[in-house]
């Protein structure tokens, strides 16, 4: 929802002349909590899809939140309503460097968390998830604070145990193309408990799964925005593989609730996130392009290499440790996703903007990002 504004009498004086500025922002309702009860809270990668709902929630909560964001995969726009909000504040800084900053709670989301994102620059995700990872433990130690860590199932890999439960080790290709990300995370979780046992740092590690939901990048290369772009533009929706590859999804909502209650629980080992109710890709392909009306028809393309044939999540552990799981219907997520990309399509047309995705480059010799 974009913010509205009303005039009122504000005065300023810049070099010698004297003016009526117009500017209060009206915001989304705001719990009112405490001092002892309001907590300061930093978001890295806060601006971006997952993070900028957290950031919703935890304001209409009434804490204090910092977003950090380097906006290589974050948008200013994600935010824009809290910006000027006295509990609010947003910081330009990647968390490759360190950051000095008083908090008590740590949400760390950053890392690029598409395929072709990841993908666009290996060296930058490797160095987002350890040397930034690094920094926010640091800071955890330095300040006390308690620190969460967005996992994700990519460290199970490609699974050879269906459903995946949290003690399940993983099948993951260290060489791989996907491997930035997914052993990036892994040592991510294996730094978590290093500084737990030998610092004493509180550490909270969600295992995220497949996400959905409005601010998504439209051509980021998911599955879900790839064919509701498709569909909705006309589109062959493309299926990678035969399509039998299954994965399960969860909508946004669910998994920020799962987020906030994992980091105020005292549960320190990790724990599955996500929806267990499990759909093939050509399932999904079919839905999406029923739900949107769309005439398109479904292509095939050849496999994705390492592409994990199976997706389910075992969510017993956050049911039972938690009180939590999806609550979010399928189609209902979908339709709002859906209503979402025809608002963005029709801002970029307005604006006479319609984006492309980036080709994965193979680059040579030293990269701008490194």
């Amino acid at each position: 929802m974009m913010p509205s504004y009303l005039v009122q009498g504000h005065q300023c004086r810049r070099r010698g002349f004297h003016c009526e500025i117009a500017f209060t922002q009206k915001y989304p309702p705001v719990k009112f909590l405490s001092e002892k009860d309001r907590k300061r809270i930093l978001i890295t990668g806060g601006a971006g899809f997952v993070g900028s709902h957290l950031t919703d929630k935890l304001m209409m909560d009434g804490h204090e939140v910092t977003v950090v964001d380097n906006f290589f995969t974050g948008r200013k726009r994600n935010v824009e309503h809290w910006i000027g909000h006295e509990n609010f504040e947003l910081i330009n800084h990647d968390v490759v460097e360190p950051l000095y900053i008083e908090v008590d709670q740590i949400y760390h989301l950053a890392s690029p968390a598409s395929p072709p994102n990841y993908m666009y620059n290996p060296i930058k995700t490797l160095k987002t998830n350890t040397i930034g990872t690094l920094n926010m433990l640091g800071l955890a130690k330095r300040v006390g604070a308690r620190l969460l860590l967005a996992s994700t199932s990519e460290v199970y890999g490609d699974p050879e145990v269906h459903p995946q439960s949290e003690d399940y080790w993983g099948h993951v290709n260290p060489i791989g193309p996907r491997a930035c990300y997914d052993e990036g995370k892994r040592v991510a979780e294996t730094m978590c408990y290093a500084y737990m046992k030998q610092e004493g740092v509180e550490v909270r590690v969600a295992r995220i799964f497949n996400t959905f939901g409005p601010r998504m990048h439209m051509n980021d290369g998911r599955v879900v925005s790839n064919f509701i772009l498709q569909a909705l533009q006309g589109e062959p929706l493309t299926v990678y593989g035969s399509g039998s590859q299954t994965r399960a999804f969860q909508y946004v909502s669910d998994l920020v609730n799962g987020l906030v209650a994992l980091m105020n629980s005292n549960v320190s080992s990790p724990v599955n996130l996500g929806n267990p109710e499990e759909h093939t890709i050509l399932e999904f392909a079919q839905l999406i392009k029923n739900l949107v009306g769309s005439g398109s028809e479904i292509q095939f393309l050849s496999e994705a290499q390492d592409d994990p044939q199976k997706r389910k999540p075992d969510i017993r552990k956050a049911k039972m440790m938690l009180a939590w799981e999806p609550v979010v219907p399928l189609e209902e997520g979908l339709n709002k996703a859906i209503h979402y990309f025809r608002k963005e399509l029709e801002y970029q047309a307005n604006n006479q903007y319609i984006p492309k995705p980036k080709p994965a480059r193979i680059k040579k010799g030293r990269t701008r990002h490194n």
